[in-house]
C-alpha cells in the first residue's frame, strides 16, 4: 500500500506543483542549453521530494531502515529547499554550492564515511582516503544529474530504472520507493513535457543516488562497482564532455548543448526515442550490473566491458552530430 500511496502522490503532488508553478509563472525559458523551444512550468521535482522524504518518515517511524541512512538521506532536504528557491529565484553559484558541500558533509558524518571498496578479492580499507574521495563523488553527482536534466523524460526514467534496477538485485525497499517516487512525476514529463523537474529535484536525486552507493558499500550489500555500472549512461556521458571542454579550452561556466544526449536529438532524434536509447542500454547495464555483484571479484572487468560499449555508442553520436560542430542554440 505504500508503494501505491508513493506513486499516486508523486503523480498527484506533480499536477499541482505545475498548477502553481503556471499561477506564478515559474517556467523554463528556453536558453543556449535548452532541448525545447517553448517555456515550460518547472519545479516539478517538488513532488518528487516530498513523496520521497515523506516516505522515509514513515519507513523510519515503522523501524524499517538503518537510522544512519535515514539522517543521511535526510540531510538531502536543504538541498531541495535551495533547489526549488533556484528554480523560482536563479540563486548564485556559490549559495547552491555552499548548500551542496554542507549535505554532503553531513550524509558522510551520518555514514562515518566510506569505509572500504573492493579491487578483485582485495578489500581496500582506506577510509581516510575514501571518505574524501566519496566526498567528491556526492558533489559530482549532484551537479551531474542536474548537467543531465536536458530533455523530455531523460532524468525521469533513468532514476526510475536505477531505483526498479537495486530492488531487484538487492530488495533494498528504498529502491522501489526512489523508483515510484519518481514515475508519478514521470507521467507529466514524459515527451512532450507538461512540466520540468528543475533543481529541486535533478540535485536531490542525485544526491540520493550517491549517499545509497555508499551506504551499501559499506554495509556490503552491493559494491559502489554496481552502482557505477547502473548509473555509466550518465556518469560516462558528463564526464567525457566535461574533459573534451576542458581539452578545448572552453569556459565551463558557459552554457551548453554538447552532451551525448543533446547532440544526437539536435541529430533529429525525438525526445522520445532518445530517451528509450537510454533505457536500452540501461537494460543492458543491468546484466552487467547482474554480473558484477553475483562474481564480485570480477566487478571492474564487467563495468569496463559496459564503458565498451557506451564508447561505441558515443562513436556513433559523434558521427551523426560531431561534437566540435555542436550548435549552442536551436
Amino acid at each position: 500500500m505504500i508503494y501505491l500511496a508513493v506513486f499516486i502522490g508523486s503523480l498527484v503532488f506533480t499536477g499541482l506543483v505545475r498548477m502553481y508553478a503556471i499561477r506564478k509563472s515559474i517556467v523554463d525559458i528556453p536558453n543556449d542549453r535548452s532541448s525545447h523551444s517553448i517555456p515550460t512550468p518547472r519545479g516539478g521535482g517538488l513532488a518528487i521530494a516530498i513523496v520521497w522524504f515523506g516516505g522515509l518518515i514513515f519507513y523510519f517511524v515503522q523501524n524499517n531502515m538503518d537510522s544512519s541512512l535515514f539522517y543521511a538521506l535526510l540531510a538531502g532536504l536543504p538541498l531541495s529547499f535551495i533547489g526549488f528557491a533556484d528554480d523560482v529565484f536563479n540563486l548564485k553559484p556559490g549559495v547552491r554550492f555552499l548548500i551542496q558541500f554542507i549535505c554532503a558533509g553531513l550524509a558522510l558524518w551520518f555514514l562515518v564515511g566510506l569505509q572500504n571498496i573492493p579491487i578483485a578479492t582485495i578489500n581496500f580499507q582506506l577510509w581516510y582516503l575514501l571518505t574524501p574521495l566519496a566526498f567528491i563523488a556526492i558533489i559530482w553527482a549532484i551537479n551531474l544529474f542536474n548537467f543531465l536534466d536536458g530533455i523530455d523524460g531523460y532524468i525521469g526514467l533513468e532514476i526510475v530504472f536505477i531505483g526498479f534496477a537495486i530492488y531487484v538485485l538487492t530488495g533494498d525497499q528504498l529502491g522501489m520507493l526512489l523508483a515510484l517516487s519518481t514515475l508519478g512525476f514521470l507521467i507529466w514529463n514524459w515527451p512532450k513535457a507538461k512540466i520540468f523537474m528543475g533543481d529541486v529535484g535533478s540535485t536531490l536525486l542525485g544526491f540520493t543516488v550517491a549517499v545509497l552507493a555508499i551506504y551499501h558499500q559499506n554495509k556490503e550489500v552491493s559494491s559502489i562497482w554496481v552502482w557505477l555500472i547502473l548509473t555509466a549512461v550518465f556518469w560516462f556521458d558528463a564526464t567525457i564532455t566535461l574533459l573534451r571542454r576542458i581539452k578545448n579550452k572552453e569556459k565551463l561556466s558557459e552554457a551548453h548543448r554538447k552532451h551525448a544526449y543533446q547532440r544526437i536529438v539536435q541529430s533529429g532524434f525525438s525526445h522520445q526515442k532518445t530517451t528509450l536509447l537510454a533505457l536500452a542500454l540501461n537494460l543492458i547495464g543491468f546484466i552487467f550490473a547482474l554480473l558484477a555483484l553475483t562474481y564480485s571479484s570480477f566487478a571492474l572487468l564487467f563495468l569496463l566491458g559496459d564503458l565498451v560499449l557506451l564508447f561505441f555508442v558515443l562513436n556513433y553520436i559523434d558521427k551523426r552530430k560531431p561534437f566540435e560542430y555542436c550548435v549552442k542554440a536551436l
